[in-house]
Parts: C-alpha cells; sequence; structure tokens
C-alpha cells in the first residue's frame, strides 16, 4: 500500500466479482465477496456521457450513485460493490450496486500501486 494510499483509504467495502454471462446474458454467478480497503463518495449525481461509438455508447449517460477509491486492481465492469461490510453471497440481498466504469489513476508519488476509481450509477 502507498504512503498516500496507507492514510487515506480507511474505510471498507465488499465487492463480488461478476463470474461471467451465459448465452443470454444473465450472469452465471459471483465469487465469494472479499473486502478491499477505501474511500468514498455518494451522491454526486454527475453525468458521464459515452467516450465513442466503437465502445457502443455514444450518447449513452449514466448517473453516477458512488465514486468508491481504491488500489484494488481487479475490479470490473459487472462486478458488484457495497461500501461497508458484508458476508452475504449474493450482492443483491447485500444491496451492492453494480459498477459501471473504472477509472485508472498512476501512483503519482510511490509507484508502489495505482489507484482506481469505481463507479457505481443509478
Amino acid at each position: 500500500m502507498s504512503a498516500a494510499a496507507n492514510w487515506s483509504y480507511t474505510a471498507v467495502a465488499t465487492i463480488w466479482r461478476n463470474l461471467g454471462n451465459n448465452t443470454y446474458g444473465d450472469p452465471i454467478g459471483y465469487a465469494t465477496p472479499v473486502k478491499i480497503m477505501c474511500d468514498y463518495e455518494g451522491g454526486l449525481s454527475k453525468k458521464i456521457a459515452g467516450v465513442s461509438a466503437a465502445m457502443g455508447d455514444l450518447g449513452s449517460e449514466v448517473v453516477v450513485k458512488n465514486t468508491i477509491w481504491t488500489e484494488y486492481a481487479d475490479a470490473s465492469s459487472g462486478d458488484y460493490i457495497l461500501i461497508g461490510e458484508s458476508v452475504l453471497i449474493d450482492p443483491l440481498e447485500a444491496g451492492a450496486d453494480e459498477l459501471l466504469r473504472i477509472i485508472r489513476y498512476a501512483d503519482t508519488f510511490d509507484r508502489i500501486a495505482d489507484d482506481f476509481a469505481l463507479i457505481t450509477g443509478d
């Protein structure tokens, strides 16, 4: 953990990794929940517009519910995350939100571990 993350990532979140989708696009299931250290901001209601037509989301927008900052590098869109701790196997039962976007930031000072913004939406 970088020096900056050591003092700033003091909250806990629980993440459920999506194990993939079946031929109909429905989730196969989720991995065992993992607790990660983080910081977060909620209730921003920012809108993020689509980036490119090649990505298939031109003109789409997402209303941000929560932004979670962490050094956890294994998150992907389609995973679920909950601010706080949970041992429930089903992320929906736990009240978790789907990760819609992940943004990577360089570890400018220590070059130990990059930081990530995990973004959920309404």
